[in-house]
């Protein structure tokens, strides 16, 4: 007698298999049939359970499901499904049929009610198992590389990967696979930087005015194009720098003649160049613009205060400043004009009568080499005890006595000094009469240093 397993009281009873045949059998046979029934419905059940994949519980709808399916349908390897095992459970009892008693429409019955059961007794698991076949024919979809061939999930061709360079898959003893190796964000930055940096070292280099062909990344922070407006103003910026540094040159140059020749010799340079005086001028003004007190302003501040029908007379007036400050009528001179009221002549002879004016100026206008001539020309166009104002660079003096020494044996007398400021130095003299030394003698006094600047 075949003796029944222990498990066997667990299995479904016989009635819920389905209608049995209403032919009437012996009950040693219906036994047999009973105990062979179980035995093939707990081994289905175990097959069931061995199929189906071990799942870790995770959120409905969360992106690490999903990636955990698919990577568990390309790693794990190859199992028989419940369909193949079926079926060749049911070719055995066919089989087994066949031996018993002629196939009959009650057996098809049978069959057909067996597999409504095993249908049922998985109906719980058919629900999940759609769901995941949804989500893996999205997948699918977006990603064209893996495609299902079967609809059933637990196939065994269920995924296929169509790269080659996929890793290998795991033994059947691994579940999940290996998380893939994540960068930090500087070792991401460095890795954008080589990249680019091997990008450009091919590129041909391009003209400024271009764009460039690709796009930036957003990491790169690429300087705007210049625009052909900031070109020009570039090279007009560049221009003028270097006009301005040309006219420096220039000034220096002409100032170092001034001082080292004759003022008949300073004439003949400016009526030459006409502009040469133009650029002197505007360089010697941007020279006095930096000092805190300009000369030309004291002078002006101490004639207002005399009477305004006194006549003065302006040796090198430049740019006439001195007689657009007062009231008194003034005759201008210089080398060059640059106003109408400019008289152009030598300083040392000037188109004046003996003894016609009351007042002569000399404000930074000593140059050259022959001071004496400029002096003895105002001594005689001022009348007797006329007054004589200079101005004067206070490091072109190397000794002020001397020099006041030099200029009273000229027929003048000290009033008064101004030392104090820090560039020039101002001295009024009053005329005593004609020059008290002949034209040879030597008045080592009036040779005064040359006021030369340096390139800055």
């Amino acid at each position: 007698m075949f003796e029944e397993p222990e498990w066997a009281e667990e299995a479904p009873a016989a009635a819920d298999l389905g209608p049995v045949s209403s032919r009437p059998r012996p009950a040693a046979a219906s036994k047999i049939k009973d105990s062979k029934r179980r035995q093939l419905l707990a081994t289905l059940r175990v097959l069931e359970a061995a199929s189906l994949p071990q799942q870790p519980l995770s959120l409905p709808g969360s992106d690490s499901e999903e990636e955990e399916v698919v990577g568990r349908k390309k790693k794990r390897p190859k199992k028989p499904s419940f369909a193949s095992v079926s079926t060749e459970v049911e070719e055995k009892r066919k089989k087994k049929h066949q031996k018993q008693g002629p196939p009959g429409s009650d057996s098809e019955e049978k069959e057909v009610e067996r597999k409504k059961c095993c249908r049922g007794a998985l109906g719980g698991d058919s629900a999940e198992k759609q769901k995941r076949k949804r989500k893996c024919q999205t997948q699918a979809s977006s990603n064209p590389a893996q495609h299902l061939d079967n609809g059933d999930q637990t196939g065994p061709n269920a995924w296929k990967s169509s790269g080659t360079n996929d890793p290998p898959k795991p033994s059947p003893g691994t579940t999940s696979p290996k998380p893939p190796q994540t960068l930090s964000r500087k070792q991401w930055r460095n890795r954008q930087k080589n990249k680019r940096r091997h990008k450009n070292k091919f590129r041909p280099p391009q003209p400024p005015d271009q764009a460039p062909a690709t796009a930036p990344t957003e990491e790169t922070e690429v300087p705007p194009t210049p625009s052909p407006d900031s070109h020009e103003a570039r090279a007009g910026a560049l221009r003028a720098r270097m006009a301005q540094r040309l006219d420096g040159a220039r000034f220096r140059y002409l100032n170092e003649q001034l001082y080292s020749g004759p003022s008949s010799a300073a004439q003949r340079l400016f009526q030459e160049d006409p502009e040469a005086f133009v650029l002197y001028h505007r360089g010697f003004q941007s020279q006095i613009k930096k000092w805190p007190l300009q000369p030309v302003d004291r002078i002006a501040k101490d004639l207002r205060q005399r009477p305004a029908s006194l006549v003065v007379a302006d040796f090198g007036c430049g740019d006439c400043r001195l007689a657009s400050s007062i009231r008194n009528t003034v005759h201008c001179f210089d080398l060059a004009s640059l106003d109408p009221r400019v008289t152009v002549c030598d300083m040392a002879q000037v188109p004046l009568e003996d003894e016609s004016v009351d007042v002569a100026v000399f404000c930074l206008s000593l140059m050259g080499t022959n001071i004496r001539d400029f002096l003895e020309e105002a001594n005689r166009v001022l009348k007797p005890g006329g007054l004589l104002k200079v101005a004067e660079v206070s490091s072109r003096f190397e000794d002020v006595r001397t020099f006041l020494g030099a200029v009273t044996k000229l027929g003048f007398k000290v009033i008064s000094k101004d030392l104090t400021n820090s560039h020039f130095f101002l001295f009024d003299f009053q005329k005593t009469g004609p020059p008290q030394v002949g034209p040879r003698a030597q008045l080592s006094g009036l040779k005064l240093q040359p006021c030369l600047y340096k390139r800055r």
